[in-house]
C-alpha cells in the first residue's frame, strides 16, 4: 500500500481525487494551504505528496521547504514553464496536470513512490526551453557525454524521462540487472547521488 496526501484548497477537487485514486493508495489526510499541509506532514509520513503549485497562503515550493521528507508530485490546472521549474527545483519528482485521469495520477504516484520522475513530454518541452534559456549548450556539457558510452547515453536518458527499470529493459533489449549496471555508471562519472538530480542535469543540457 502507498500512502498519499493530499495538498489543494479546492475541497471539491480533494474528494474527486481521494475518489478515483487506486485502491492501492491510501490517503493520509488533506490540506488546503501551507500551513495546514505543514502541520499535517508533522504528523504523518506519506509515501507521496500530491502538491498544488499555487495554494493560498504561498507556494507548493514553500510546502516542500518546510516538509522535505516525502516525494512530491505536483497535480496542478497550471502548465506555465515558471510553474513546472519552480517546483522541480524545489525538489518535486513530478509534475503532472489536473486534466490528468484517475488511473493516471495514481500510475504516476506510484511511479514517484518508486523513485521514477514523472511528467508529460509537453511538460518536459517546458522545462527543456525554460533551463535551456539559461544554461545553453556549452562544450562543458559535451565533455560530460563523452565520459559515458554509447548505451550508458541511452539508458540516462530514458531514466531521466522517468521511465522505470523494467520499461528500459524492454526498450533496449537488456535486462534490468544490466539498467542497474548502466544507471549506477551513469551516476558516478556525472558525480551524481539520485535520479532526479540526473533529471535535471539532462533537462539543463537539453539532453531530453
Amino acid at each position: 500500500m502507498t500512502t498519499v496526501v493530499i495538498v489543494d484548497d479546492h475541497s471539491i477537487f480533494r474528494s474527486g481525487l481521494r475518489a478515483d485514486l487506486a485502491d492501492d493508495l491510501e490517503v493520509l489526510g488533506e490540506a488546503d494551504s501551507v500551513a495546514t499541509a505543514l502541520v499535517l506532514l508533522g504528523t504523518v509520513s506519506p509515501d507521496v505528496v500530491l502538491l498544488d503549485v499555487h495554494l493560498p497562503d504561498g507556494t507548493g515550493a514553500d510546502v516542500i521547504a518546510g516538509a522535505p521528507g516525502p516525494r512530491y508530485l505536483a497535480l496542478s490546472v497550471s502548465d506555465s514553464a515558471e510553474d513546472v521549474v519552480g517546483v522541480i527545483r524545489a525538489g518535486a519528482r513530478g509534475y503532472i496536470t489536473k486534466g490528468s485521469s484517475g488511473a493516471d495520477v495514481s500510475a504516476a504516484v506510484r511511479a514517484v513512490a518508486g523513485g521514477d520522475a514523472v511528467f508529460s513530454p509537453r511538460l518536459a518541452g517546458f522545462v527543456l526551453d525554460a533551463f535551456g534559456a539559461v544554461a545553453g549548450e556549452s562544450a562543458s556539457s559535451a565533455e560530460e557525454l563523452d565520459r559515458l558510452s554509447a548505451r550508458e547515453q541511452e539508458v540516462m536518458r530514458l531514466i531521466a524521462r522517468g521511465y522505470a527499470y523494467k520499461e528500459v529493459a524492454s526498450e533496449l533489449f537488456i535486462s534490468i540487472k544490466t539498467v542497474e549496471t548502466h544507471v549506477s555508471a551513469v551516476l558516478r562519472k556525472l558525480q551524481l547521488s539520485s535520479r532526479h538530480e540526473l533529471t535535471a542535469w539532462a533537462l539543463e543540457r537539453k539532453l531530453l
